[in-house]
């Protein structure tokens, strides 16, 4: 891929450099909430800026229908934004109509611009090929043809997207840093890591992870499984998971992992249960055997943090990806802060693999520093490991 250092040394005073950022951060009312992915997007931005590029970003926010939707407006990300970089961040009103083009039109040698939400238009997300080049043409037309395209939005690089993959097809395309060590950490994941070599997945759902924890099984030395998913992997084993989540439909999936690699899948043996899911629920500590009728389980147990803890403590490479339990929950966040800490502590070479597990590394008030990196893109870095081509980076590879 050629990428952002490639790009500078053609020169870019004076040129419009089309920026895709991933600037999907949680939002309360107008207030970010976590402005993790904001600060990311920094780098890439400074460099251009500081060259004398026009930088024009695009990026999506939530999931709005295709259409403007109040809710949805990357107003508090351009008011951010501005802050971090020390400069105002002019916000258009559109996506590629008459308030882009007089945005952009406005911009001077080494200032930046945000586009609305470029999920506004519905073309971005088509299955359409020719619905979403239509986009991709109308962007290019706000930049010029003698633009430049940079990447760097690793959080939907997995998605063959209007402003991700068709942009790329029209104008020079180049990897922004972000993405490029994304995608050179996760090579290291997915060649040849140290070992032993360590795995903590978390999450709601079986299904949503099943492909991942079949690819990564064979190349692990241990998987350990936490979250929502864990009751469903217990109620393969024969137990009782009272309320707890469950998907009755992969039981059977689950067991035959159990089955071929129960050496490398390591299950809690106690967990946090509760009588609802509330921040006030009542809640006890139960050994997963004993779980008791109409409580849900809502977090890993203390003896479970112990031994995930100790096995991490020897791991030369660790991989995590969705938190232990209900974090957002005090009662239900020792888990997460439990295996969390346990990689801050080791000697690994480890990995954050972006989403919730990223969110809780915040919202816990966990060191960054401790973590060798911290991805930016949950679902791009799963699909990444599971072996998927990412759209997104095969259009910059020149594979498309």
């Amino acid at each position: 891929m050629k990428n952002l250092d490639d790009l500078l040394s053609e020169g870019v005073r004076g040129r419009y450099v089309l920026v895709r950022a991933d600037l999907n951060v949680p939002l309360d009312g107008e207030t970010i909430t976590d402005d993790g992915r904001v600060r990311a997007s920094l780098p890439t931005i400074e460099k251009l800026t500081a060259a004398g590029a026009r930088v024009v970003v695009t990026a999506h926010l939530g999931r709005p229908k295709g259409a403007p939707d109040p809710q949805f407006s990357l107003a508090p990300v351009a008011r951010r934004l501005g802050e971090l970089l020390g400069a105002e961040v002019a916000l258009a009103e559109d996506v590629v109509a008459s308030s882009a083009h007089s945005v952009v039109g406005g911009l001077t040698d080494g200032s930046v611009a945000l586009l609305e939400n470029v999920r506004f238009d519905a073309r971005e997300t088509s299955k359409d090929d020719v619905e979403r080049a239509g986009l991709a043409e109308d962007l290019v037309g706000l930049v010029g043809g003698d633009a430049a395209f940079v990447s760097d939005g690793f959080g939907v690089v997995h998605r063959k997207q209007a402003s991700v993959y068709d942009v790329a097809r029209k104008l020079p395309g180049f990897a922004g840093g972000l993405v490029l060590d994304e995608v050179r950490v996760l090579r290291t994941l997915t060649g040849d890591p140290e070992r032993p070599y360590a795995v903590v997945l978390g999450g709601s759902k079986v299904s949503d992870k099943l492909g991942v924890i079949k690819a990564l099984l064979p190349k692990v030395d241990k998987l350990i499984i936490g979250g929502g998913m864990v009751y469903t992997f217990l109620a393969a084993q024969g137990h009782d998971v009272g309320s707890s989540l469950l998907q009755e439909d992969q039981i059977d999936s689950t067991r035959q992992l159990l089955d071929e690699h129960g050496d490398k899948l390591v299950l809690p043996v106690d967990v946090v249960v509760a009588d609802r899911f509330a921040a006030d629920a009542d809640t006890r500590v139960v050994p997963v055997e004993d779980m008791p009728a109409g409580w849900q389980g809502l977090d890993i147990g203390p003896r479970s943090a112990e031994r995930f803890a100790e096995l991490l403590a020897t791991a030369r490479t660790v991989f995590w990806n969705g938190p232990a339990g209900v974090f957002e929950f005090p009662a239900f966040a020792e888990g997460t802060r439990s295996v969390a800490g346990a990689i801050v502590d080791s000697d690994a070479f480890s990995v954050v693999g972006g989403g919730d597990s990223a969110a809780a590394v915040r919202g816990l008030g966990l060191p960054e520093d401790g973590f060798s990196h911290i991805s930016t893109g949950g679902g791009a870095s799963l699909e990444f490991l599971e072996g998927q081509e990412l759209p997104g980076v095969a259009v910059l590879e020149g594979k498309e």
